[in-house]
C-alpha cells in the first residue's frame, strides 16, 4: 500500500519528486521516457529544506520551443511510446482523460478538441508521465488523504481564474477535499488528475505497517506548513503475509467490478481487436471477444472488457466511439486475486520485471512481464521464448539464494 500524505496538497512534479526520494530508480523514469517522443527538455532533481524537513525537488528545465499539443496529439505521443510498460500508459492514459473532459466541460467543447495550454506544456507532460511510470514501478495500491484546496486567483493563459482551479475541480469530482485557510494553489490540475487516476481510495491514515518514506517538495513556501507530499509505502493490515494464517481464505482478496458487453454482428475482427486493445491501454483489467451466432443464422462476436466500477463509464463511452454498436449490457462480478509482487530481475538481456504470484499458502508462481521481455527480444535479436526463460532462471536462482 501506498499512502499519500497531503496536508499541503500536492502537484505532479511533487508526486514525482516524493516517489523518487522513496526510492523509484531515476533509470526507471529515464528508461520510460525515452520513447515518449518529446525532446528539447532536461530533468533536475536536488535535495531542499522545507521549514527544516529535507524533501527532493524535481524539475523539467525546458530547453527549446515546443509546439502546441492538444489532447489527441498527448494519446498520439503515448499510444506510439514503446519504451512503456503497459501500466504506465495505461494510468498516465487514463490521468489525460479525466483532464481532457474536465477542460472540455470548463471550454463547452467536444473532448477531442480539447487544447491544453498550461497542462500541454513539455513539463506538465513530463510530469505526468514520469508519475505513471513510477506509480507502476511500485505496482501498489495507493489511498491518498483528503486534499487541500485553497483560494483566491491565479492568471492563467485564458486569464484570471479563481482558486481551486474549475479544471482542478472538476479532476477531484467525489474525492474529499476541505478548506485549509490559505489564498494559495495548493493542488495543481496535473496532481488533480493524476490521483483522480491512480488512488482506490481517500481517507484518514490507513491501517498498515510503514516500511519507507519519500518527501518531495514543491517550489513556494507556506506560511502556516511545510510545503511537502509525504508518501509511505508499507503493508496492508490485511495483506500482511507474515503472519501465521496463510492459507487460501486468509490471503485472497476481493475486489468489486463490472463486465461490460455487447453482441455485434456488423464489425470486422481486426476493428474489435482494435477496440480492445483501446480498452485495455485505458485501463481495462481485461478484454476478449467469443464468436457466437446471432438470428437469421448470422455470425457475430461478443465483445467483452472487466473493468473496476468506477471506470464502467468511460470505458462505456469508448467502446461506443470504437465499435459499431448501439448498446452495452453490464453487470457486477468479483474477483478473486492472488496477491502479487514485483521483483526485478538481471538476465544476459538487461533487467526484466517478474510478477509473482504469493502469499496464500499456495507454491510461489512467478511470470516475466510481457513488455519488457518483448523489448529485450527485439533489442538483442533474439526470440522472446529465450528472454522469458533467463528470467525465469534469474528469478529461481535468486530465490535459492535467499
Amino acid at each position: 500500500m501506498l499512502y499519500l500524505d497531503a496536508g499541503s496538497g500536492l502537484a505532479g512534479d511533487m508526486i514525482v519528486a516524493a516517489l523518487l526520494d522513496l526510492g523509484v530508480p531515476e533509470a526507471a523514469l529515464a528508461e520510460g521516457l525515452a520513447g515518449v517522443g518529446i525532446d528539447g527538455y532536461s530533468l533536475h532533481h536536488s535535495r531542499v529544506l522545507r521549514s527544516s524537513l529535507s524533501g527532493r525537488h524535481f524539475d523539467v528545465r525546458v530547453d527549446t520551443q515546443q509546439p502546441a499539443r492538444d489532447y489527441r496529439s498527448i494519446v498520439a505521443l503515448l499510444m506510439a511510446a514503446s519504451s512503456l510498460t503497459d501500466g504506465a500508459r495505461a494510468l498516465a492514459l487514463r490521468a489525460f482523460e479525466i483532464l481532457a473532459h474536465a477542460e472540455a466541460q470548463v471550454h463547452a467543447c467536444p473532448v477531442d478538441a480539447v487544447h491544453f495550454h498550461e497542462v500541454g506544456a513539455v513539463d506538465s507532460i513530463v510530469d505526468i508521465t514520469a508519475a505513471a511510470i513510477a506509480f507502476d514501478y511500485l505496482n501498489a495500491e495507493v489511498v491518498c488523504s483528503p486534499l487541500p484546496l485553497g483560494r483566491g486567483s491565479t492568471r492563467s493563459a485564458h486569464g484570471v481564474i479563481p482558486l481551486p482551479a474549475p479544471a482542478t475541480v472538476l479532476c477531484l469530482s467525489g474525492v474529499p477535499t476541505y478548506d485549509p485557510g490559505l489564498a494559495a494553489e495548493l493542488v495543481t490540475p496535473t496532481g488533480a488528475c493524476l490521483v483522480a487516476a491512480v488512488a482506490r481510495e481517500f481517507g484518514g491514515w490507513p491501517s498498515f505497517r510503514p516500511e519507507r518514506v519519500g518527501l518531495g517538495a514543491g517550489t513556494k513556501e507556506w506560511p502556516d506548513r511545510p510545503n511537502l507530499l509525504r508518501v509511505v509505502l508499507g503493508t496492508a493490515a490485511s495483506h500482511d503475509v507474515s503472519k501465521q494464517d496463510t492459507s487460501f481464505a486468509a490471503t485472497r482478496t476481493r475486489g468489486r467490478h463490472v463486465v461490460l458487453e455487447a453482441n455485434i454482428d456488423d464489425m470486422t475482427p481486426e476493428v474489435a481487436a482494435y477496440a480492445l486493445q483501446r480498452a485495455l491501454a485505458r485501463g481495462a483489467l481485461d478484454a476478449w471477444t467469443t464468436p457466437i451466432g446471432m438470428k437469421k443464422g448470422r455470425t457475430a462476436l461478443t465483445l467483452s472488457v472487466l473493468c473496476h466500477t468506477e471506470d464502467m463509464d468511460r470505458l462505456a463511452q469508448l467502446l461506443f466511439s470504437e465499435t459499431t454498436t448501439l448498446g452495452l449490457r453490464h453487470y457486477p462480478v468479483d474477483r478473486i486475486e492472488r496477491l502479487r509482487r514485483i521483483e526485478r530481475v538481471q538476465t544476459p538481456y538487461g533487467a526484466i520485471d517478474v510478477k509473482v504470484a504469493m502469499g496464500d499458502g499456495l507454491d510461489e508462481q512467478a511470470a516475466p512481464e510481457y513488455e519488457a521481455c518483448k523489448q529485450a527480444a527485439e533489442a538483442f535479436g533474439v526470440p522472446i521464448r529465450k528472454v522469458y526463460a533467463a528470467a525465469l532462471r534469474a528469478f529461481e536462482g535468486g530465490r535459492t539464494k535467499s
